[in-house]
């Protein structure tokens, strides 16, 4: 059975700085029409920055569209066309002032594909050189440092439920097995 659904039709119903909002217009493999409400978003990337006695780099920063402050790993947004890889790199050194040796790729999570085509790319950071932090402005963040075990842990608890958060330990964990 083909489940694929094909795009008839797309209207944008909000332009912002960072989302597009469009209302389509899809096929459904029966042939009937349907409508789905499509966040478009650039993507982004995190990082989990590992120091060789096993501590993890953390931000905490208020989140607004859930009206929370979260611990996560240090991540930015993408800019359309913009390397992955090379991004990753300066949401670190921004963010927390580290910049590192070696890097591992871990992949990508789809943040929740059922209404949005963000992907955020998962690195791992390691050989780790302290220089300064230099968010961008209007950035406000705390730097922490956790050992690797309480990050997973918090992850295990649900104290930090962030998604990339929650997958980058799980895959760092099953890497390095940890």
């Amino acid at each position: 059975m083909e489940l694929a659904e094909r795009k008839v039709s797309s209207e944008t119903m909000f332009q912002g700085r960072i989302i597009k909002v469009t209302l389509d217009k899809a096929e459904l493999p029966s042939g009937t029409l349907a409508s789905r409400e499509v966040v478009e978003h650039p993507g982004g990337v995190c990082v989990l920055a590992l120091d060789h006695d096993r501590n993890v780099t953390l931000v905490k920063q208020f989140r607004y569209p859930i009206q929370q402050l979260l611990l996560e790993l240090p991540a930015g947004k993408l800019e359309y066309g913009e390397d992955h890889f090379l991004a990753a790199q300066r949401e670190l050194s921004e963010e927390t002032g580290l910049e590192a040796a070696q890097w591992d790729y871990l992949g990508y999570t789809l943040s929740s594909p059922g209404f949005c085509t963000e992907k955020i790319h998962m690195y791992l950071a390691r050989d780790l050189t302290r220089k300064k932090q230099h968010l961008d402005e209007g950035e406000f963040l705390d730097v922490m440092s956790v050992s690797f075990e309480e990050l997973l842990r918090q992850v295990m608890d649900n104290s930090i439920t962030d998604g990339k958060t929650v997958a980058a330990a799980l895959k760092t964990k099953v890497l390095l097995d940890l």
